[in-house]
């Protein structure tokens, strides 16, 4: 069998005779060796049978969730092929040429883009059209260099076993945007084809929820980029906390008429302590969601993630430490040169606080060696 086309089915028996209609259409007219499997999730109007009267193929699948029954559904199907969409009668499942030809020509996932093929009148919500779909798809291709321009289009083919070898997870609406984050981290071949996008066919509101399903695609976006998340922002705090220290502790610098002195030589202290905690931060989280399978293997940097062992990290912290000490102990002597009397040093000041600053890096570096080691129990266990 070449080609399954799989609909996720949660209460659409409005529609989903028309959806399946459509698909077996197409597959008649093709002369394509298919099925349609809807993947139904707790139906209660009838759907299930809706969709066997018509000789489309049921799978019942009992969790939850729109990303839940799409993956029973692609575990289920039978095709080399599958072309999924949303079966709202919103997806033409009757105009699925292009989408076979790529996959056909060695495309591993092929999206649709309704931007490029024509959005109905009031088939999407003006928010969603002008807003949330383009800042989250320029999102993805930023963080993860996705050559896709419509993110969160329903109607998208793949190759099964391609796919399938992902062990994709997610349970909810952010399965879209781990189907092609996963697909592009693997290296798959991802192309895009033109599609339309009609207004739902259904009576009742849609299953999207838009502030809501909008912030977990976008947290599963920032979630699977520890570089986007924690490194670069790390880096970028790392290095201007670094100039204004390295700046301000000889003493005030005048920039024409504005003066900066030790205020601002606090605010660099603290953008180097958050800077640290977000490059711990990311180094561990990367490790760690290599070693679940969220995310593959860094091709360049996976040796030096795994040298990441407490011990090496507790030694930075000690460092830090002692660098720290060291500070405090200088400020502490030259304070008793005066009898621990009234002591106005401005440059003392500054290694006070840098001292500080360095004592509270040396703690989070300490306390991040023993989360990644609390992170790697499993692993430890599974090595046994």
């Amino acid at each position: 069998m070449e080609l399954t086309i799989l609909m996720p089915c949660l209460n659409e028996a409005e529609t989903l005779g028309a959806c399946i209609g459509k698909a077996l259409a197409f597959l008649r007219r093709a002369g394509v060796a298919g099925e349609v499997l809807v993947a139904d999730n707790g139906s209660t109007d009838g759907s299930r049978s809706i969709a066997e009267a018509m000789g489309a193929r049921v799978v019942p699948v009992e969790a939850r969730g729109y990303g839940a029954a799409l993956r029973g559904g692609i575990a289920a199907a039978r095709g080399r092929y599958i072309v999924m969409g949303d079966a709202d009668d919103s997806y033409d499942f009757g105009r699925l040429d292009a989408f076979l030809a790529e996959l056909r020509n060695g495309a591993d996932l092929v999206m649709g883009n309704r931007f490029k093929g024509g959005i109905a009148v009031r088939a999407m919500p003006f928010l969603h059209r002008r807003f949330g779909n383009p800042l989250l798809s320029f999102i993805g291709r930023l963080l993860f260099g996705v050559p896709v321009h419509d993110f969160h289009c329903g109607l998208r083919g793949f190759n099964a076993d391609a796919i399938r070898a992902l062990d994709l997870r997610t349970p909810g609406m952010e399965f879209a945007s781990e189907l092609v984050v996963r697909s592009a981290l693997e290296g798959l071949k991802i192309v895009e084809v033109p599609t339309t996008l009609c207004k739902d066919g259904r009576s009742r509101p849609p299953h999207l929820r838009t502030w809501r399903d909008g912030w977990r695609h976008l947290k599963f976006l920032l979630t699977y980029s520890p570089r986007w998340l924690f490194l670069y922002p790390g880096v970028t705090f790392l290095a201007l906390g670094g100039l204004m220290v390295a700046l301000l502790f000889p003493g005030p610098l005048l920039v024409g008429h504005i003066v900066f002195e030790n205020k601002t030589f606090i605010v660099g202290c603290l953008c180097l302590i958050v800077g640290v905690q977000s490059i711990t931060f990311s180094l561990l989280g990367r490790r760690y969601a290599s070693r679940q399978g969220f995310l593959p293997r860094h091709r360049r940097y996976g040796d030096l993630l795994e040298q990441l062992t407490l011990e090496r990290l507790a030694l930075a912290a000690l460092v830090f430490f002692v660098l720290g000490c060291s500070g405090l102990g200088w400020c502490f002597l030259q304070w008793s040169e005066t009898l621990f009397g009234p002591f106005d040093s401005p440059i003392a000041t500054r290694l006070m606080v840098f001292s500080v600053t360095l004592l509270a890096a040396a703690t989070q570096t300490f306390l991040t060696a023993f989360l990644g080691a609390v992170m790697d129990v499993g692993k430890e266990i599974g090595d046994r």
